[in-house]
C-alpha cells in the first residue's frame, strides 16, 4: 500500500522551495570563498589572482618547508596536543560531577566552566595576560598551554554532559552489584560506552586551541609563534601565496576532524540505541 503525503497547498510548496533556495545560497555564501582559494593555492606564479599562471606544487614545498612554517607548525601541534589532554581530563570530570554529584552552588560552578565561551575573547586573553605576568607564564609553552585550556574546557563539559544525559546509569549499578568499584565501573562501563562524546569534546579542544589567535598576541613570545599567530603577522606584512597554500592545508585538517566527529557521533548513537540483550 503506497504511502498517501500530506497535502500541501501551493503556498506551502512555494515556501518550501523559498526555504530550501535560501539555505542553498547561504551554503554558497559561506563556502565559495573557501573554494576560491583552493585553484590559487597551486598557481604557478607569484600573485593571487585568477587566470592561475600555471600549476605548480611550490607554495606547497614553501608550507613544508625548515622555515618559516615548520616551527609554527609544531608548536600548534605541541601546545594543541597538550591542550587537549587537560582540557578532557579536567572537562570530563567536571561533567561527570555536574551530572550526579549533588552540592551546593553547582549551578553556580557549571557558569563558571562555561563562562569562557560568553565572555569575548580578548577580554580573556587580557584577564590571562594581566593574571600570568606576576608568575612569569607571558611568553611561555606553559602559560600557552593553561590558557588554551581554560578556552577549551566549555567545550569539552557540554559535549560529555550531553553525551552523559543519555547514559543508563543502571549499568553503573549492575557493575557495582557484582562487585567493581566507582573506578572499575567508570572504566569498564561508563567510559567505553561514552567515549565517542568524550573523543568530540577532545577534538573541539583540539580546535579551540589549534585556531586560536588573540590569546597568542597576548601571551606568545618569538619561541611560542603558533600557525594562527605567524599567519596573522605574514598577512600584516606582505601577502606570501604560501599563506594560501597553508590555509588549505587547514581546511582539509578541519574537514577531517569534522568527519570523525561526524563518525563518533554517528557510533554514539548506534551505541545508545542499541537494543538490550
Amino acid at each position: 500500500m503506497a504511502v498517501q503525503r500530506p497535502y500541501r497547498s501551493p503556498a506551502d510548496r512555494l515556501g518550501v522551495a523559498a526555504v530550501r533556495v535560501l539555505a542553498g545560497l547561504g551554503f554558497v555564501f559561506m563556502l565559495a570563498p573557501i573554494l576560491a582559494i583552493i585553484p590559487l593555492s597551486f598557481n604557478g606564479g607569484s600573485y593571487l589572482s585568477y587566470p592561475l599562471q600555471g600549476f605548480s606544487w611550490q607554495w606547497y614545498e614553501a608550507v613544508f618547508a625548515p622555515r618559516p612554517w615548520m616551527p609554527a607548525l609544531w608548536n600548534s601541534l605541541t601546545i594543541g596536543a597538550a591542550t587537549t589532554v587537560l582540557a578532557t581530563t579536567v572537562g570530563t570530570l567536571a561533567a561527570y560531577g555536574l551530572s550526579y554529584a549533588e552540592f551546593p552552588g553547582k549551578r553556580w560552578v557549571g557558569a563558571l566552566l562555561i563562562s569562557p565561551m560568553v565572555v569575548p575573547l580578548v577580554i580573556t586573553a587580557l584577564a590571562v595576560y594581566l593574571a600570568f605576568a606576576p608568575f612569569g607564564l607571558v611568553h611561555s609553552f606553559a602559560g600557552l598551554v593553561l590558557a588554551h585550556t581554560v578556552l577549551a574546557i566549555p567545550f569539552v563539559v557540554i559535549t560529555v554532559t550531553a553525551t552523559l544525559h543519555g547514559f543508563d546509569r543502571n549499568m553503573v549499578r549492575a557493575a557495582s552489584s557484582l562487585g567493581a568499584g566507582p573506578l572499575t565501573a567508570f572504566f569498564t562501563v561508563t567510559f567505553p560506552l561514552t567515549a565517542p562524546g568524550i573523543l568530540a569534546g577532545a577534538v573541539f579542544a583540539f580546535v579551540t586551541s589549534f585556531d586560536d589567535v588573540i590569546v597568542a598576541l597576548f601571551l606568545a613570545g618569538p619561541e611560542q609563534f603558533t600557525v594562527p599567530r605567524r599567519m596573522f603577522n605574514a598577512l600584516r606584512d606582505k601577502l606570501d601565496p604560501s599563506i594560501v597554500a597553508l590555509a588549505v592545508f587547514l581546511v582539509s585538517i578541519s574537514v577531517l576532524l569534522l568527519v570523525t566527529m561526524e563518525l563518533l557521533r554517528w557510533r554514539s548513537e548506534r551505541l545508545r540505541n542499541r537494543p538490550a540483550a
